[in-house]
């Protein structure tokens, strides 16, 4: 059962990686942070070169790399915006929406179809999505979804779950053709490539300020780079769909922390619709 522990860390190193994008947001403006998570992700990724084995790479892995890396350099961004701009414990769990948004893409794509649990889960993920914010009930019953679709962290958010649904499926065909650590620095190098232009045409922090803001931004890519390690190790040893579940915890640690660190409200009503999202998570993942 170690696959679970390293599952477990993915979702620990995952929900601090928020954390600490959240607490340099405040010294720091979105696109500066953006690149700075991917590309200081990478001192402790490429270490891992000289441990794998590198592997013969075809078109398939040059294709997949161009459309996922592509569609990763807009979701970092859209990422770092969302939780910039609303509470973690209403963005985050948000993302529990890529496994129902995969039930379009993955049929379209890789011609993987779900199996009546995903119905089910679909349920369990509409209905903490508008328990996350059911104080908006009194103003009527579609209330709790109007507000999280008219509040731009969460639609942001909403936007970077079905990216995800897309990039995830080209991610997959990125693995096949080469390997899970392969592909995973690849695509970490490609995203902050091409995430430094926006960053330097677009980010108030020049290349001036940045010796003074690297202890601000490491532990970020620090915590991006263990998710990434320990997803890896986990999914050597278990099926992609278990650890992925368990990794989606890292949605309640995320209600959890923004309650500790940035005293974010209503934390009964987000963390039962957190457990229910996890709930429909699992029910697309594992059935």
């Amino acid at each position: 059962m170690l696959w679970v522990l390293f599952a477990l860390l993915t979702a620990f190193c995952e929900s601090m990686k928020d954390v600490f994008s959240k607490i340099s947001l405040r010294e720091i403006d979105v696109y500066f942070m953006a690149w700075s998570l991917r590309f200081f992700a990478l001192p402790f990724l490429l270490p891992l070169l000289f441990f794998i084995e590198i592997p013969a790479l075809n078109h398939a892995f040059y294709l997949a790399l161009l459309v996922s890396g592509s569609i990763n350099v807009l979701t970092t961004f859209l990422y770092i915006k969302a939780i910039s701009l609303s509470d973690l414990s209403i963005t985050v769990p948000l993302l529990t929406f890529t496994p129902l948004f995969l039930l379009i893409t993955s049929p379209i794509i890789v011609q993987e179809f779900p199996g009546p649990y995903g119905l089910l889960g679909i349920l369990f993920i509409v209905t903490g999505s508008y328990t996350l914010n059911l104080r908006e009930r009194s103003r009527g019953f579609l209330s709790p979804l109007k507000a999280l679709i008219n509040e731009k962290g969460p639609k942001l958010m909403l936007a970077v779950a079905f990216l995800w649904s897309i990039s995830s499926n080209f991610d997959k065909v990125g693995v096949q053709n080469s390997s899970p650590f392969f592909w995973a620095i690849s695509s970490t190098i490609y995203i902050s490539f091409f995430l430094f232009p926006l960053m330097a045409f677009k980010s108030q922090n020049n290349l001036e300020v940045l010796p003074k803001k690297v202890m601000s931004v490491l532990p970020a890519g620090f915590f991006t780079a263990f998710t990434i390690i320990f997803q890896m190790h986990a999914i050597n040893l278990a099926l992609v769909p278990y650890v992925i579940s368990i990794k989606r915890t890292s949605v309640v640690m995320s209600v959890v922390f923004g309650y500790l660190f940035f005293k974010e409200k209503d934390l009964k009503q987000r963390l039962t619709g957190s457990f229910l999202m996890i709930i429909g998570v699992l029910l697309i993942s594992l059935f």
